[in-house]
């Protein structure tokens, strides 16, 4: 994990095959997301990327996980137990590690130790 150069079409393909809602067509754009994440933790599988975990942290009070995608083949095998774990190793005790989750993974992260919060506002993207 974390070890390999991550390029823009091994994040598409994941979250192609995650089912994650992404823009994977858009490669422009996922190389910004990569670039301007703070952390950046992957799974491979014999030189094929099958997860990835980003962030964005100040490393001091809070962490916002923005993607985690586990192609489907290999969901339900510990990999996002894993790769969010690595995040926390990351930011430390210190921060709050926080999410929006699709409503079909609400009750995944629970198993992952998040609590659900009935206090936050989102201003959705245009595009």
């Amino acid at each position: 994990m974390d070890t390999k150069e991550i390029q823009a079409e091994d994040v598409s393909r994941v979250f192609e095959t995650s089912g994650i809602n992404r823009p994977y067509q858009d490669l422009e754009r996922l190389k910004r997301m990569i670039e301007n994440s703070d952390i950046v933790i992957t799974a491979w599988d014999e030189g094929k990327m099958i997860g990835i975990a980003r962030a964005l942290t100040d490393y001091s009070y809070c962490c916002y996980l923005s993607d985690l995608a586990i192609d489907k083949a290999y969901q339900k095998g510990g990999i996002g137990r894993q790769l969010v774990n690595l995040v926390k190793e990351k930011i430390g005790e210190e921060c709050s590690l926080v999410l929006l989750s699709a409503p079909g993974a609400m009750d995944y992260y629970e198993k992952l130790g998040f609590s659900k919060a009935d206090n936050a506002f989102v201003v959705k993207r245009v595009k």
